[in-house]
């Protein structure tokens, strides 16, 4: 059948609804575990709204950002209580924006340039602090703490210096730093803070009495939609902040470096197209075609944001999911703190968790190794904290032992997180029995 006689409307309708259907038939999942299974990390939680949402922006075929993704950083935005909100390709993406728009001349005295200090850590992903590297900043790392598995605030001072500009950190597998100390730090030294909130959103830390949300306290928040994460989209990031100038600039940035403003597909939507002189320009040249920073094409397509509208819708039940296994996970091992250190929320926060870490305690005779490997040979899937000693790895074979970068001390957590760490899954999609058969896995690896 056809769709003679049909509005377009009805004609979308239509589709949709077979597309539930085929959601129904073919793609939905009971979740329950068999034995021999493999238990992912992570994975994507999603129903036929999503593949719904999908494929009603694949009929508007608008392949690059248009009304779904407004609409996302609207309901993204009012999630995370910030005026401004800029959708990009990844969560990588938003860091180098965050970073980037510190790095714009319009921020004065506060300009970061060539050869300011960054304080960051050595321990998680390496596009926290590539932004950094590439621009010819220096980071300054410092050491990290065990079981928060943060910064160690202790360290602040002694990592500042005339040259110090900013600190950007990620909030390790979703448990918020010290926000208390670093906000403090920030504002008595006149610092930006970056906040790598790709694998926190959710989390909830307690100001001044006032709980609020990772990613909306310093500067600028980034976050991440990779599939693992706490939403996804596929491809896809965010930036976020409360500040109208640096809004203006990383919009600036991801949009080519763009003088314009008007949304893509709208001549003349500020009325001032062809009145401007700007630069070395004539008067009047075509303001959608003026470039007043070097940028990128960072946006993502609406086809991803259909999807992001959907999950979004349920973050918070997954919020409240990844809280309540961990909180399992933690009841049910707690009698291993012999020989396992488990992970412990950092004082004043509610984190949104990403994964469940644990350190194995080399006193106990046991090894990292021999135990992940052991959960692995049983179809569990294990994960290191990311990095672990970003300067250890090849990347810096070429700046290692040089003025590229500056480190506070030996980092000794650091390496023992290195050599002892490693993380499970928590995601929405773990069921009680594969929670329930991790646990078992393992009590038999350490025993």
């Amino acid at each position: 059948m056809g769709f003679e006689g049909m509005t377009e409307q009805e004609a979308r309708e239509r589709i949709l609804a077979e597309v539930a259907s085929f959601y129904e038939a073919f793609r939905k999942c009971d979740g329950s575990f068999r034995e021999g299974d493999r238990i992912s990390y992570a994975g994507r939680v999603y129903d036929d709204a999503e593949m719904c949402n999908l494929v009603d922006s694949a009929l508007d075929f608008w392949l690059t950002a248009g009304r779904y993704a407004e609409e996302f950083e609207g309901a993204l935005a009012r999630f995370l209580n910030v005026p401004y909100c800029s959708l990009v390709n990844s969560g990588s993406s938003a860091n180098l924006l965050a970073f980037m728009a510190l790095t714009q001349p319009e921020l004065g005295d506060r300009q970061i340039k060539r050869g300011d200090e960054v304080i960051t850590v050595a321990c998680g992903f390496p596009t926290t602090i590539a932004p950094i590297l590439q621009y010819g900043a220096v980071p300054v790392f410092c050491d990290m703490t065990i079981p928060q598995y943060n910064i160690n605030v202790l360290q602040l001072e002694d990592a500042l210096s005339e040259k110090t500009k900013a600190v950007m950190l990620a909030h390790t597998l979703g448990n918020p730093f010290d926000l208390k100390s670093v906000k403090d730090f920030c504002e008595r030294h006149g610092l930006w803070l970056i906040e790598d909130n790709c694998d926190a959103l959710g989390s909830r830390y307690t100001l001044d009495g006032i709980s609020r949300l990772t990613g909306t306290i310093g500067d600028i928040g980034t976050s991440s939609f990779y599939p693992p994460h706490h939403m996804t989209m596929g491809e896809g990031g965010a930036v976020y902040t409360s500040n109208r100038q640096l809004h203006r600039i990383m919009r600036s940035l991801r949009d080519w470096g763009r003088d314009c403003i008007c949304p893509s597909g709208k001549d003349n939507w500020c009325g001032h197209r062809f009145d401007m002189q700007l630069g070395k320009l004539p008067k009047g040249y075509d303001h959608k075609y003026t470039y007043s920073r070097f940028g990128y094409n960072l946006k993502a397509t609406d086809l991803q944001a259909s999807i992001g509208c959907a999950q979004l819708a349920k973050l918070p039940s997954f919020i409240e999911s990844r809280k309540g296994n961990f909180n399992y996970l933690c009841e049910h091992l707690k009698d291993l703190e012999g020989k396992l250190i488990l992970p412990e929320a950092e004082p004043h926060s509610n984190p949104s968790w990403f994964g469940f870490l644990i350190t194995v305690r080399p006193e106990s005779g046991l090894t990292r190794d021999v135990v992940t490997r052991t959960l692995e040979e049983a179809n569990i899937q294990t994960r290191l904290l990311f990095a672990g000693n970003m300067i250890k790895h090849p990347c810096f074979d070429g700046v290692r032992d040089t003025d590229a970068y500056r480190v506070v001390g030996d980092l000794p957590v650091t390496e023992d997180i290195m050599r002892n760490s490693f993380w499970i899954g928590l995601y929405p999609g773990m069921t009680p029995d594969k929670l329930d058969h991790m646990i078992s896995e393992i009590r038999k690896a350490v025993s």
